[in-house]
């Protein structure tokens, strides 16, 4: 059987594989498809499909969007991109794109004057696509300031913190419209990251009237309980399910393509499922 992998990030955003080497560890493993889903940007969907054409694995152009519902940060998976809706998307997300460029500036500025010397200028010239908090984090590592980017998200970065403010993010409920009305296939990520299955109840049947399709049912930081719980849940309210690794390379090193942990296998099936609902609506 072959399996697939709907959640991945490249040098894009926040990964440390590029689009191109992404397609080759796909074909490496075996994958019969993988999803690049950077966050909030489609710089690298380009080199991605162009990588894939005769590597015998499927590319899945796609985007993950950070939103809002209620104070929480919710991430929204879009999944079948094509060149058409490609740049309608990115055109929805310029005002999201420019808030958070920054906000990144703040931060690193508000850094520099606690006299933590990070260069603003080689971040931006570095990052290929969107820059978040983890390439900061990144730079705080590398100059030695911490030891690693997750001990920088639990100090110097913590939201609660003196330095980093999360940026305005859009609310859930109209980019799940949007994306449909692009054709896009809307999924939700890892909802129990951010949302206990009480919020998740309320949230679930207003965005499943709003255009949400699947939600993620393997993740590759659940447990068994959890994965039953997300997969009672999917079809209780009548959502497909997906599933992704979130691979990002060596910055998540316990995380495998594919594979997760090694807790995932993700049928093809799924990703015919979800494609299928999408020309259909």
């Amino acid at each position: 059987m072959a399996f697939c992998d709907l959640h991945t990030h490249s040098t894009a955003s926040d990964g440390t594989f590029s689009p191109k080497e992404l397609v080759e560890k796909a074909r490496n493993i075996g994958l019969g498809a993988v999803a690049l889903t950077d966050h909030n940007t489609l710089a690298g969907l380009s080199e991605f499909v162009q990588a894939a054409q005769g590597a015998a694995v499927r590319p899945i152009p796609g985007i993950e969007v950070s939103t809002e519902y209620e104070g929480h940060e919710v991430h929204i998976v879009g999944l079948f991109l094509t060149p058409k809706t490609g740049p309608e998307l990115a055109e929805h997300l310029k005002v999201f794109e420019q808030e958070k460029e920054e906000n990144n500036r703040e931060l690193v500025d508000a850094l520099n004057r606690a006299g933590y010397r990070i260069s603003w200028e080689q971040l931006r010239h570095q990052v290929m696509g969107r820059m978040n908090r983890a390439h900061i984090a990144a730079a705080l590592t590398k100059a030695g300031y911490i030891h690693s980017p997750e001990e920088a998200f639990r100090t110097i970065l913590r939201p609660d913190g003196e330095f980093y403010h999360p940026p305005h993010c859009p609310q859930s409920l109209p980019v799940l419209e949007m994306l449909r009305d692009l054709k896009i296939c809307p999924v939700l990520a890892h909802p129990f990251l951010s949302l206990m299955p009480r919020q998740l109840s309320e949230f679930l049947p207003e965005a499943k009237k709003r255009g949400l399709m699947g939600m993620e049912v393997f993740y590759s930081t659940y447990d068994s309980r959890t994965t039953q719980t997300a997969q009672a849940m999917a079809e209780h309210y009548g959502l497909l399910p997906s599933g992704g690794s979130d691979f990002h390379g060596t910055i998540k090193p316990d995380i495998g393509l594919g594979v997760g942990r090694g807790n995932l296998q993700i049928p093809m099936q799924w990703l015919e499922r979800l494609e299928e609902a999408s020309e259909t609506m």
